[in-house]
């Protein structure tokens, strides 16, 4: 079994006026050869913003930038002339490709917590691009697909999907069986199991055994289920 349980409270936490960030990997100034990514996965961060405040504008390159909103919301602005508010349950995807200039910034109506992950794309030339959509998983659902070919938003990752639950308390889930799982507990919290102590929100599983493994919500709990295949696996 080749399980890793990534707490929250061990990852590399960033301050800035107006935003709190978590890394869980290598980030700027916080170096850590252990943690440089997981599958096509190089940054996988919790951000809680205040109203108004963000990220001003910047620029990325070959990337694809994944953007799940927890709470709040998030306004969206970028080169391509894209404009979109990010609420609670709307994902979004930026590909940025061969460039691309962009902000996000929490809305007037209160503070913005939301949770990006930025994967390395399979063509890093391509046209930028941005899509949003809503993920409308409930209780009883499992895992309701949010980004993946068969999603309602691409991503420019072959084998790449983010599958989202939201789980009543004392509900299981039966994680995927991929090669690569990496299941983050956004909120609530998972009882203890085979796996692991209890986990609580900004808890993760790092799976690469491709073994499906059952987990219970102690109480109702968010989770973001990213899983990566490879050309070939079945």
């Amino acid at each position: 079994m080749n399980v890793e349980i990534r707490r929250g409270t061990d990852r590399f936490v960033e301050r800035a006026p107006g935003r709190l960030t978590r890394h869980a990997f290598s980030f700027g100034p916080h170096l850590d050869p252990d943690r440089l990514s997981f599958g096509p996965m190089v940054c996988h961060d919790d951000h809680v913003l205040g109203r108004g405040a963000g990220f001003e504008e910047h620029s990325h390159a070959a990337l694809e930038i994944v953007t799940w909103v927890v709470s709040g919301a998030l306004e969206h602005r970028d080169g391509t002339g894209a404009s979109a508010v990010l609420e609670a349950g709307e994902c979004g995807v930026l590909s940025a490709g061969s460039g691309v200039r962009h902000s996000e910034i929490a809305g007037q109506d209160g503070p913005a917590r939301f949770v990006q992950v930025w994967l390395t794309p399979d063509s890093p030339d391509a046209a930028p691009r941005h899509a949003k959509a809503a993920v409308p998983a409930a209780p009883g659902e499992g895992l309701v697909r949010a980004v993946g070919p068969d999603g309602p938003l691409p991503v420019g990752v072959a084998g790449a999907t983010l599958d989202v639950a939201r789980l009543a308390a004392g509900e299981s889930l039966a994680l995927p069986a991929a090669p690569l799982v990496h299941a983050f507990v956004a909120t609530g919290a998972l009882l203890r199991s085979s796996l692991a102590e209890p986990l609580s929100a900004g808890d993760a599983f790092c799976l690469a055994d491709g073994a499906s493994y059952t987990v219970t919500a102690g109480v109702p709990t968010e989770m973001l289920v990213w899983s990566f295949h490879r050309a070939g696996d079945d």
